[in-house]
């Protein structure tokens, strides 16, 4: 059987249901260059079987490929390490492998805990002024040893600060290694961020000696993917934060003044950075000026929606205020006269000075290098500003107000990727249906191939009961609804034998319904916090697993689109229930008109409010609701509290084989879960 193309990299000594077709049809549109959308439920083994498609056509390839494991959350890099593991222990020849994260979260240096933009200034600072010792030793026999078997990030930093090279101890930057074993290696596992941004491509891709055509790229809980490209887009723009811009500049100029040496190349760069300071400042006015309009102009929204050309006419009209100055000075010999750059290439050459503007930064403060900001919103206006795919939002928050950018398309940005690598595959297990996310990335129809796989896990072990007497509808959202969905909730928890999960839409409704009120005997309720840390969810996965054993049951509440919602793998049978409140639309706003204007003028009114709105909103409740089940012997009860679920306008975004169970009011849930839990046992694998 392991004879057959692609089985042969399998990291299971039998396939599983579903990875013989998951492995054929991935390799089949992977050999023809192609993009492969793979709707894959949990249970099947996608990352094997993904791997095993990746790895077969790559080693029938003429010349070197990677593969670029891209996954969005650090959990989930453990999983694709311990699969190669597997491969490996049943492989002569060891697949290479390197795992990597930010730079600031593999950095051993103090001011690691910096993030951002500002750990990227310290960095480069202590690099430059070669103050970094990890960066300045090098240990060859380190990144050997990265590339002998497959090691996780956590290790890998681990094992950088204790390696014995050549006899001796020597602590070298974790990151660097990484970036030249990734080099020679078959795999690199990194975030999207990697691929997707493009400083962060540009910068990695040289580093790790790649280019776009060399990759087959593995893209895991793919559906994130299209918000995660234009989140990556989105920038602020704020008077405060050009006034410190600003500030910086005249910072890195009076540093120039203090060091040059006299010759023509030095007094050039003097006089560009005396037109960016003066640039600064002009836009400051100007900014001071339109926000105080855009301010009387606020509704009681707190927000309007402001045209990206205007946006670039006020920095238009800061060059010009510029280079009228510039032209005054000249004639009258001022000293500190300027020559500004020709106007066509003013824009681009304003963006180029701020993010090359260097200034020193506080080791133990967290403080955001503005002129790079300004440098990063300027090159989102200038490649997109031109077109409809570019909204700006003025809000009244803060002081003065700020602008967002929100980009509403991003095929602009990963269409281009996906038509130059050399293969790839997208996964998850709510990529469906396959041709919404194809046409969101701006996959042509030449490359896509799709496959929907069907759930190995029998239905009845997994029961979806819906409640038709609740709805998180706006216009319904009354105090007896609400007690409604708690007396369901409450129903529901008395009558499952082990821990509960609850879903909702937002942070504001986990507290009305979760309120001092709410109690069940004899449980433990554990509600998610926007300050969760890693630590939190790995402390409260030991709490739901020791509970059954002290005779005690956890009822964790959490969001949706919440670090407990997704990405937090609850093996071993560590949650019974999954209750999921309500569908989460997304709330009116100025982007999310302009979002589904958008949408609807490029895939036409059919599509629209499926791709904008009921989609997104049903696959963040099969994301929740895939939580429980992670092995065959599993089981679990499904509980949707919302009656718009079997709605046509919903119903139809659900898997085509999905049943749904009514019931009325909460003895009809209760009930159902006694049933349930007195027949369906969970079964242990021996």
């Amino acid at each position: 059987m392991r004879e057959q193309a692609g089985l042969s990299w399998l990291a299971h000594p039998k396939p599983r249901e579903g990875q013989v077709e998951m492995i054929s049809s991935c390799l089949n549109t992977l050999q023809r260059g192609g993009a492969h959308l793979a709707s894959a439920p949990t249970g099947i083994g996608k990352t094997a079987a993904a791997l095993a498609a990746a790895l077969e056509f790559a080693s029938k390839s003429d010349q070197r490929k990677t593969i670029m494991f891209l996954t969005p959350r650090q959990s989930q890099h453990r999983i694709v390490v311990d699969t190669v593991r597997r491969i490996n222990s049943l492989r002569d020849e060891k697949i290479t492998l390197v795992d990597m994260i930010g730079q600031s979260g593999m950095c051993v240096e103090p001011f690691a805990g910096n993030r951002g933009a500002s750990f990227s200034l310290l960095c480069s600072n202590h690099r430059k002024n070669r103050q970094c010792k990890p960066w300045l030793t090098n240990a060859p026999g380190f990144e050997q040893r990265i590339l002998s078997d497959p090691l996780h990030v956590e290790e890998l930093v681990e094992m950088s600060k204790t390696h014995i090279e050549e006899g001796e101890k020597r602590q070298t930057c974790p990151w660097k290694a990484a970036r030249n074993a990734a080099k020679q290696a078959q795999i690199v596992v990194c975030d999207y961020n990697h691929l997707f941004i493009e400083e962060v491509r540009n910068a990695s891709l040289k580093a790790m000696d790649l280019r776009l055509d060399q990759l087959i790229v593995i893209v895991d809980e793919a559906h994130n993917l299209p918000d995660r490209v234009r989140m990556g887009m989105q920038r602020r723009l704020t008077p405060t934060m050009v006034r410190n811009a600003s500030t910086e500049v005249e910072e890195h100029l009076g540093n120039l003044q203090r060091v040059s040496t006299v010759n023509d190349l030095m007094a050039d760069a003097i006089q560009l950075k005396l037109w960016t300071l003066e640039v600064c400042k002009e836009f400051r006015l100007v900014l001071n000026r339109e926000f105080k309009v855009l301010v009387s102009s606020l509704g009681k929204e707190n927000e309007i929606s402001v045209p990206a050309k205007r946006v670039l006419s006020w920095l238009e009209e800061a060059f010009d205020a510029v280079d009228a100055i510039a032209s005054q000075s000249t004639l009258t010999g001022e000293e500190n006269a300027y020559t500004a750059p020709d106007k066509i290439s003013r824009l681009k050459m304003f963006k180029h000075l701020l993010e090359t503007n260097e200034v020193e930064v506080d080791e133990n403060g967290d403080n955001e290098p503005s002129a790079h900001l300004l440098a990063h919103l300027i090159d989102v206006l200038d490649r997109f500003g031109g077109g409809t795919a570019l909204c700006l939002v003025f809000e009244g928050e803060g002081r003065d107000g700020r602008i967002i950018t929100h980009l509403l398309d991003a095929a602009l940005v990963a269409g281009p990727i996906f038509d130059n690598v050399a293969g790839s595959i997208l996964m998850s297990g709510t990529l469906d249906p396959p041709h919404m996310f194809a046409d969101l990335l701006g996959i042509s129809n030449k490359l896509r191939g799709d496959s929907i796989l069907p759930s190995p896990f029998a239905k009845e072990r997994r029961p979806i009961v819906v409640a038709t007497d609740v709805t998180t509808l706006y216009r319904e959202r009354t105090i007896d609804n609400n007690k409604r969905i708690q007396s369901h909730i409450h129903s529901v928890v008395q009558n499952t034998p082990g821990n509960v999960a609850v879903f909702v839409p937002s942070y504001k409704f986990l507290e009305e319904i979760f309120d001092s009120s709410f109690y069940v005997p004899g449980v433990k309720k554990e509600i998610e916090s926007k300050m969760w840390t890693k630590k939190d969810i790995d402390s409260l996965l030991i709490n739901l697993e020791d509970a059954p054993k002290v005779g005690r049951k956890i009822l964790v509440a959490g969001v949706f689109n919440g670090r407990l919602s997704e990405g937090v793998d609850y093996a071993g049978g560590l949650l019974d229930t999954v209750i999921c409140v309500g569908i989460q639309n997304a709330p009116p706003s100025v982007f999310q008109k302009s979002y589904s204007n958008y949408i609807k003028d490029k895939f036409g009114q059919a599509n629209f409010w499926r791709y904008a709105n009921s989609q997104p909103a049903v696959n963040t409740i099969l994301q929740a609701m895939g939580r429980p089940i992670r092995a065959m012997g599993d089981r679990a009860l499904i509980v949707l509290l919302d009656r718009r679920n079997v709605d046509r306008t919903y119903s139809i975004c659900y898997p085509p084989d999905t049943k749904f169970n009514q019931v009325r009011d909460s003895d009809g849930s209760g009930r159902f879960a006694k049933r349930f839990f007195s027949k369906v046992k969970r079964e242990v694998d021996t």
